[in-house]
């Protein structure tokens, strides 16, 4: 690898991470809704989407749509994640949020969801519901592309 390289490849990961910083620091200001998909999706790409390993995030939200904290709850391997609905339940009930989006990313850009995804989904829409939290979303995402649990029916 060229010097020219290694900066070229410094400079994609510097520009990314700004631009999910900023993408993250509008959604703080209270001011920017959750309502498109679209807006989400770029959000998670940002975050997750070039990770080298299996990352399962939370995007907490007040009542409004309106993010209030986005946080990795679990990390794993190249293929898989293990997630534990109690603690998904702790962190929402810390912030006190009234609606979750879901999210993990799939290293392998594979972006169908396993039966494993489909039956974690449930498990955690289940126990969210026990303290009247919804579940709006499970994204897939990968560098490249998402998939939407809503959009296909899922939840």
């Amino acid at each position: 690898m060229t010097s020219q390289q290694s900066f070229h490849y410094t400079t994609a990961d510097e520009v990314i991470n700004a631009a999910r910083e900023i993408i993250e620091s509008m959604m703080m200001q209270r001011e920017t809704l959750l309502t498109s998909p679209d807006l989400v999706r770029q959000y998670l790409q940002a975050r997750l989407g070039r990770s080298e390993r299996e990352i399962f995030c939370v995007l907490f939200l007040d009542s409004q749509n309106r993010l209030i904290s986005a946080e990795d709850l679990f990390q794993g391997t190249i293929d898989g994640a293990s997630v534990y609905p109690r603690e998904v339940v702790k962190a929402a009930m810390k912030h006190n949020a009234a609606a979750v989006v879901l999210c993990h990313n799939h290293p392998s850009c594979y972006l169908e969801p396993s039966q494993a995804d489909v039956r974690i989904t449930q498990r955690l829409k289940a126990a969210l519901e026990l303290i009247d939290v919804r579940v709006i979303d499970h994204f897939i995402v990968s560098g490249i592309d998402s998939v939407s649990f809503a959009e296909r029916g899922l939840l």
